[in-house]
């Protein structure tokens, strides 16, 4: 809205009063009004204004006469008049425009400062945040490092949260627990496990309520067996932030432990009995022999224990019928009596016998053995 000749100077004017608090008291300079040009001065100063944060800002304006006090008014023609006038009119604008070019200069270095504060700052903020996601990229690292490790690891895992709610799990709580990574964020009881006995939320809740840990064996549908242990899971900073899952597969113990017992018992049946008697694993290698089996073929327990029955003696039993009708026992538990075996023998000679097998069925892991009893034909 300024006037030509006002512009520059009100701009710098007001810069100055507001980044230093440096008034401008009158300002003489030249103004174009009504196609000429006249000598004004201005003012400008801040304001007190009790209802304005920053205050206000007070601009006033004052006429210059054009001849001073006490002197005559220099007579010149018209023309000259106007070309004195024009040539002080110049004059004045080119030192008000050496004086606005002053203060836009110092205004200029007062924004470089500021600049190149500001760019160190941003400097310092940049190297913060290069040092923030270096350490934050670690900390992925370091968890992208511990999943895989307990990917790895034999060991199903489950977390849940103090709601009961799923929040991760490793691959291997698949094998118990039907999950997908869709499943994180759901209540623990909606999802169905391969537990023949599953009530593991409500030992989870107990759990979380008496902060005491849970452990039980448990059987799953496919006949595996697991060790079932609940736990409170402590967050860094030492609070508890839920419970944890875990579930390892004993199956092979639980399988050692029930043939142990099942031998233990065999072996008491055995030596009661006077008919040559053998204990077949699912390997069909033998576990157990009775005495009469060592006395009637006369063999020591060295050649008979722990080997395949197709390789005692000298292979006589190593006949396709027999392998068939064995697996036929030990795979659909069914039973065969009086197969003929006829061979010679190489330390009784030549002898008959027939042979009859059943599976003996164990109801704890997976210890399933064959019973093969043998009578000698006269």
């Amino acid at each position: 809205m300024a006037r030509e000749g006002l512009q520059a100077e009100l701009r710098t004017a007001i810069h100055v009063v507001v980044s230093e608090g440096l008034p401008t008291i009158n300002k003489e300079l030249s103004v174009k009004t009504n196609g000429d040009f006249s000598i004004i001065s201005f003012s400008l100063c801040k304001q007190a204004n009790p209802d304005a944060s920053d205050g206000i800002l007070l601009l006033s304006f004052q006429d210059v006469a054009t001849t001073f006090p006490g002197k005559a008014k220099p007579r010149l023609h018209t023309s000259e008049s106007s070309a004195q006038l024009r040539i002080n009119t110049l004059e004045h604008e080119l030192a008000n425009t050496k004086e606005t070019l002053h203060a836009t200069i110092e205004a200029q270095l007062v924004n470089n400062e500021e600049l190149e504060t500001s760019k160190e700052e941003l400097q310092l903020v940049n190297e913060e945040l290069i040092a923030v996601n270096a350490e934050l990229q670690s900390k992925i690292e370091q968890l992208f490092d511990m999943q895989n490790l307990l990917n790895d690891v034999s060991v199903g895992i489950i977390f849940l949260d103090q709601h009961m709610h799923i929040r991760r799990f490793t691959r291997e709580a698949t094998r118990i627990y039907r999950l997908a990574q869709s499943d994180v964020g759901r209540h623990f009881g909606d999802i169905k496990s391969d537990l023949e006995c599953d009530d593991l939320l409500v030992s989870a809740q107990n759990v979380l309520n008496s902060l005491v840990p849970y452990e039980r064996e448990m059987r799953t549908a496919h006949g595996t067996w697991c060790l079932a242990r609940i736990q409170p899971y402590r967050s860094l900073d030492n609070v508890i932030n839920g419970v944890v899952l875990t579930f390892t597969d004993i199956t092979q113990r639980v399988d050692v432990i029930a043939l142990q017992g099942a031998l233990e018992i065999a072996d008491g049946i055995l030596n009661a009995v006077r008919e040559p008697l053998l204990v077949l694993d699912s390997n069909l290698q033998v576990v157990a022999a009775s005495l009469s089996l060592y006395h009637t073929f006369k063999v020591q327990a060295n050649e008979v224990m722990r080997r395949p029955v197709y390789e005692l003696g000298n292979r006589q039993w190593d006949t396709p019928a027999l392998r068939t009708l064995l697996k036929s026992v030990f795979m659909n538990a069914e039973v065969f009596e009086n197969h003929l075996i006829e061979h010679d023998f190489s330390n009784i000679g030549h002898r008959r016998m027939l042979l009859n097998a059943r599976r003996i069925p164990s109801k704890i892991g997976h210890a399933q053995l064959i019973l093969l009893a043998m009578k000698e034909m006269r």
